[in-house]
Order: structure tokens, then C-alpha cells, then sequence
């Protein structure tokens, strides 16, 4: 079973992947695509701890919330990132 900083890296990671830095948004519901269906809740509150911390910034629209990677933290977020990873982004 994956903690919660796992699954943090594996979430940034996935971002950084598709380049969803600053204004290139993606709905929040997408975060938990990739995951095993039993991680699912704590991929959610994971991923608004993320917003809380500020490294993943939120933009509330009409049909659900949007985020991105905050490009004023990239040194933080690639730090977590290569806690878990190769750096292939």
C-alpha cells in the first residue's frame, strides 16, 4: 500500500508529465486516473493538501474545480518528484 507522500510524488509527478504547469489546467476528478479504485479517497484528499500547500494552484470553474502545478514552487514539487522518480519531464 502506497503513504501519503508516495502518492504526493506519483501525483506531481503525473503533472509534470504533462507539463500542467501554470495556466495549463486539468480537472481535479483526473488526479485520481492511473490509481488503483481503492486509493481513490486518499488520491482526493492528497490532492487537497496539495492545494492547501500551495503547489498545485485551483481555479473553480462551472463545471468543477481546475488545477495546475504552481511554477513558483518547481524547485519543491521536483524535489518531491525525485524522492520516487527519474527525472523525465
Amino acid at each position: 500500500m502506497m503513504d501519503s507522500d508516495e502518492i504526493k510524488s506519483r501525483v506531481l509527478h503525473k503533472l509534470a508529465r504533462q507539463r500542467r504547469w501554470g495556466g495549463k489546467h486539468t480537472s481535479f476528478e483526473n488526479l485520481q486516473k492511473g490509481f488503483p479504485s481503492h486509493l481513490a479517497k486518499d488520491v482526493k484528499v492528497v490532492g487537497k493538501g496539495l492545494v492547501k500547500e500551495g503547489l498545485l494552484l485551483s481555479k473553480p470553474t462551472g463545471y468543477g474545480l481546475e488545477i495546475c502545478l504552481n511554477p513558483r514552487m518547481k524547485k519543491e514539487i521536483i524535489a518531491i518528484i525525485e524522492k520516487y522518480f527519474k527525472k523525465d519531464y
